[in-house]
């Protein structure tokens, strides 16, 4: 039996208030797109790519309830997930988190010895103020922060709405992302 709590008693160094996302690089994300739309129950939501104006990757926002999958997939060898792909094959890529301020979520994290990935980006338009920051983890996993309580947009800037045929799917009962787990190879834990 599971014994749950919300008592804690280490130190809090940045509120964190969900998990954003999470961002998984294919090789194929039309295809990743069905298979989570299918056998999950996933529905389209966002979509941004070379019709949005971004040249390197194409990025489909699923969502389910609460919890919402990126599939990312690089157009080109120089976007950062090309050789991630080499290396690992389809995975997870990104572990995002909701926080209050991506710069504070990022100074605090750097400020005790984690390595920047992205610093701390925003862009302020007529939709409002999104912002972003990320960090290396175990592996080549990394974890962004995303700050946008104060955006009105669909999903993140240079995202469209994503229109795909109906698929009629069961449900899968998934409500929310309430944890992840990182396998860390033998002899790399600390």
């Amino acid at each position: 039996m599971a014994y749950m709590t919300n008592e804690w008693h280490g130190k809090e160094h940045f509120p964190i208030h969900d998990f954003h996302h999470l961002e998984f690089l294919t090789g194929n994300a039309k295809q990743a797109v069905h298979y989570y739309r299918s056998a999950f129950g996933f529905q389209p939501h966002a979509y941004c790519g070379p019709e949005t104006g971004v040249k390197d990757s194409v990025s489909y926002v699923l969502k389910n309830n609460r919890q919402y999958f990126v599939i990312t997939t690089p157009l080109n060898s120089s976007h950062p997930g090309s050789n991630w792909l080499k290396i690992h094959g389809d995975g997870i890529y990104d572990i995002a988190f909701s926080v209050d301020c991506d710069l504070e979520a990022y100074e605090s994290c750097i400020s005790r010895g984690a390595e920047g990935v992205m610093e701390p980006t925003f862009t302020n338009d007529e939709k409002g103020k999104y912002g972003k920051s990320s960090i290396k983890t175990y592996g080549e996993t990394i974890h962004s922060f995303i700050d946008d309580f104060n955006y009105d947009g669909l999903w993140a800037p240079g995202f469209q709405k994503l229109k795909l045929p109906l698929l009629i799917t069961k449900s899968t009962s998934l409500v929310r992302i309430d944890h992840v787990v990182g396998n860390v190879e033998l002899g790399k834990m600390d």
